[in-house]
Parts: C-alpha cells; structure tokens; sequence
C-alpha cells in the first residue's frame, strides 16, 4: 500500500467514499489500483494490501478478463460507463454487481479512473427464482395444452353425426369457441324405431363447461337409451343436475325432437333453448318454443305438458341450434336474434340439405362482426 501513489486530492475524499453503501475503487492512469473503500472489501472478502497497486483485470482470467479490459477501455474512451458484471471473492465465490466507471482528470493532468460496484445479488436470485417459475408454468402449459387437446378429442367425437335413417337425413355443425366448450348435440336412433335429435348449451366456457356438458351428455343418452318421454327426460335432468351437480350460476338449456322411422312425427321439448324451427318445402316456417323455464336452477323449471307433436310432411326441414346462432353481433352492435336466423334459414332451405347448412354458416359468417363468441351446436333434419 506504501508504494502506491495518492494523488493530494484522494485523502480528502476518502472519509465520503467510506460512507457509502456501494463498492467503490478508484485506479490511476496506469491502471493500478490506488483505493477500494471498506464496503469494496467486505464485498470481495479482500484486504486493502490484497489489491491495492494491481490492476483490476488480474483478478479475472481467459475470457471474463477480456470483457472487462475492453469495458475499461471503453469507458476510457466515452468518458463513463455502465455494466453488469461480477466481483471475484476470495473464497472463489462471484458477486453479481453493476459496474459504473466514470474517468477523472486531476489538476495535474492525470487520469484516474473511479468505478462504483452495486449488489444485485439479491435481484439475480429473483430473476433465477423468476425462470424457474417460469419454466414450471411453461411445462405445465404444455402438459394443460396436451390435455385439453385429448379433451377437445374426447368431446369431438361426442359431436353429432351426420346421417341417412329411414325417410329421415341428417346434417350437423359444431365448433367450440375455445379448445372445448359447453355444447353438445345428439343424433341416434333407438330400438323403438325413434330417431333422437338434441341440442344442448350449458353456460360458460372451456374446461368447466365442458365437464359439466360431458357429464349431461352421459345422463341425456342414458335417457335416450330408455325412451324416456321428452318432457319427462327435461324434468329429470333438471333435477339430476340441481341435486348433483348444482352450483351457483350454473344453467343449461336443452331443445331436443324425436322423429319416426317413416318421418312422419316430431315430437319437441324445449327448456330455455332458442325456439326450433320447422320449414316446409314451399319456404313457409314455424318455431317450436320452448315451454319449460332455464334448466339447473329451479327444482319447478319443467312442468306438465312441456312437450309437443307435429306432423310432418316430405321436404319439411327441422332446425335445432345453440344461441351462438342468435346472439351474434354486427358492425353496427345488432344482434341477429331468432328472426335474423329464421330469414337466414328460410332462404337456405332452398338448396339440398349440405348446401343448406353451408347458406346457413355463410350467413352468420355475413352478419357477425369479429371472432365468434360462443359454442356453436347446429342440427338440420331433412323429411325425405
């Protein structure tokens, strides 16, 4: 430390400089370190006669001390400069510091050259703690997203089919407005000779809608399977749910029809579903509304005579859809509502039944502004 030279001026800095909470080390103009404060000394566990008259870089090696002799030179020549780097400890430990080194010139005309260290081994820490907790959320995204993409398989094939039975044909539509969502439809025919034609919508979206609608689902065809009375297949469900799987908030709506082998009947039961629609083959329409109340909030939603018959002639089509068919919305913030979609469908009903359901989608598509909103469930039934 003797040997050092101290320029007149340092002594009197030196009490200000032992004040601060930084790590301070000044170096002449031959690189030679004149003075480290004791804060210096506590953060690289170093005496003052360990690194006093060395040069900074000797106590980096290989690459780390090629960095720092070109950041020396760089804020020689810019006058300042500022960088995250590290202190080497004397227990070969590193502490994560900010460097700032602002160049002096004395009186004299000599260079010296101050640089300040900043303790950012707390703030490392948390950005370390930061990636790693990020790197869990990113996994469990990927094991979520590998989920809901068997999910979104599962229900799809849970979606209703297109088919040819009896005088009767069939076309349908479904697309979630997330991975999954809380539609669902039904197309199956039972042994009594019934064809079973249902849409069902149970509120909200993605994952919780869609256990909820999977496990109605699984009531529903346990229903359809015993040819349980339309209206009586409402009340039961409705009480099913409040009793098992009721929680605040939650509702469904269901429109469901049942058809004969020769097509000649319909029989419908709705509850708080948008009004099915039956159009004949000269264009004319006629709604089947539902008579029971919202289903999954009150134990007397589904009252007496709920369900109703029709007949039907060859060319009627049948329509049953979800109220992502109605609650669309244009540019101007009109919704299309259930006449929008019965003119959508009276116009449509000209084409064969494929063409049909395309006319249909093509006109949503041509009133909606923006994404979809909601699930979209649409059954067309076609009287042959």
């Amino acid at each position: 430390m003797d040997s050092v030279e101290k320029p007149e001026w340092l002594p009197q800095m030196e009490a200000v400089l032992e004040t601060l909470n930084e790590g301070v080390l000044i170096s002449d103009d031959c690189h030679h370190i004149i003075f480290v404060n004791e804060r210096f000394t506590e953060m690289t566990n170093r005496s003052p006669s360990e690194v006093l008259g060395r040069a900074p870089g000797q106590f980096y090696e290989g690459e780390d001390q090629d960095f720092l002799n070109q950041q020396i030179a760089r804020g020689e020549a810019l006058g300042s400069n500022r960088f995250e780097f590290y202190l080497p400890r004397k227990d070969g430990g590193r502490l994560p510091v900010m460097m700032s080194g602002r160049a002096l010139e004395d009186p004299d005309g000599r260079q010296f050259n101050i640089v300040t260290f900043t303790d950012i081994s707390q703030q490392k820490a948390a950005e370390a703690r930061l990636r790693e907790a990020n790197a869990q959320l990113e996994e469990r995204a990927r094991e979520i997203e590998l989920e809901l993409t068997l999910a979104a398989r599962v229900q799809q094939s849970l979606a209703p089919k297109g088919l040819r039975w009896g005088r009767v044909a069939v076309e349908t539509f479904y697309l979630p407005v997330r991975t999954i969502g809380g539609d669902f439809g039904l197309v199956t025919a039972t042994d009594d000779h019934k064809l079973n034609l249902l849409v069902c919508d149970v509120s909200g979206h993605g994952i919780s809608s869609a256990l909820m609608a999977n496990r109605i689902y699984s009531e529903t065809m346990s229903h359809v399977e015993r040819g349980t009375e339309l209206g009586e297949m409402l009340r039961q469900l409705n009480r099913f749910v409040l009793h098992n799987l009721g929680t605040s908030g939650f509702f469904f709506s269901m429109a469901a029809a049942r058809v004969d082998f020769e097509g000649r009947e319909l029989t419908f039961a709705g509850g708080g579903h948008p009004p099915a629609m039956v159009v004949s083959a000269d264009g004319k329409s006629r709604l089947l509304k539902s008579q029971a109340a919202i289903l999954g909030t009150l134990e007397e939603a589904v009252g007496d005579g709920v369900a109703e018959r029709l007949e039907l002639q060859r060319g009627d089509r049948v329509v049953l859809y979800s109220d992502g068919f109605t609650d669309v919305f244009d540019a101007h913030e009109e919704i299309l509502g259930v006449e929008g979609l019965e003119d959508i469908v009276r116009k449509a009903a000209c084409h064969p039944l494929p063409e049909m359901k395309q006319a249909i989608l093509q006109g949503i598509e041509n009133w909606r502004y923006g994404p979809p909103a909601d699930d979209t469930s649409l059954i067309l039934a076609e009287i042959l």
